[in-house]
């Protein structure tokens, strides 16, 4: 068994921060697509760049969320629930 550290919460103002930190890089990058001496292909071909390193970054945060959530004592035990009950099931039991 791994002894697991509680996180606390995190604080509004930190996802703020973050949220701040995200809209302010996305939006840098964006105008700098836009004011680079380019054609409009290398442009384009820019922006999808940028457009699918962004939805990577939201999946590949879910992901690892996922799979922390995952390894947590509670998702344990409420997977240990789960197969108890459905051992303790009898589907030929009658129904009353």
């Amino acid at each position: 068994m791994t002894n697991e550290i509680p996180q606390s919460a995190t604080t509004t103002a930190y996802y703020i921060q973050a949220a701040i930190a995200f809209g302010v890089s996305l939006g840098a990058s964006i105008i700098g697509i836009a004011y680079l001496p380019l054609d409009a292909w290398q442009r384009g071909f820019l922006a999808i760049t940028l457009l699918f390193l962004t939805s990577s970054t939201f999946t590949l945060a879910k992901v690892v969320r996922d799979r922390q959530e995952q390894t947590s004592v509670r998702a344990r035990l409420d997977g240990a629930r789960v197969e108890k009950l459905i051992a303790e099931h009898d589907p030929f039991k009658g129904v009353a």
